[in-house]
């Protein structure tokens, strides 16, 4: 079955793609919650205008995103973890993570999709950390993970 998946969703699709996914799995779990649409011709069409409206409300947010790569330049993000004596942290650095640490840090929203981590993030040290806000505005700042 071909789906235009209408909100991202893990390991299956992204926001306006159009994915095939197994007949039950559509019918019975992305079509009921609204997460995607049948892929007819008549919903190809409005996939079209969709993407214009979405693009146009993502020009308008433009500003703002400047506005917030402006207030972090030169920033820092500074987060907790329990680390070993060797300086290796225990479980891992998420999208999540450093989205609660901007908002309760520098009072700025982000959402966890628009976040770049580091792979390397595994031990206590500053690593770059790359904020892809909008396709003109990429911000990269410093992230700093410190021992509790």
């Amino acid at each position: 079955m071909k789906v235009i998946m209408l909100k991202d969703v893990d390991k299956v699709g992204d926001k306006h793609e159009v994915i095939t996914v197994k007949n039950g799995f559509g019918r019975n779990f992305l079509l009921p919650r609204g997460l995607a649409i049948i892929a007819n011709e008549s919903n190809m069409g409005r996939l079209n205008e969709m993407i214009r409206r979405e693009d146009a409300q993502e020009a308008k947010r433009l500003d703002v995103y400047k506005e917030i790569a402006e207030k972090l330049k030169g920033q820092v993000v500074k987060i907790g973890a329990k680390a070993g004596a060797t300086g290796r942290i225990f479980g891992s650095i998420t999208e999540l993570s450093v989205k609660q640490q901007l908002e309760e840090q520098f009072g700025v929203t982000v959402e966890r999709k628009k976040i770049n981590l580091p792979e390397d993030a595994k031990e206590i040290g500053t690593y770059p950390l790359i904020l892809k806000l909008h396709p003109e505005v990429t911000h990269e700042m410093q992230l700093e993970l410190v021992q509790e």
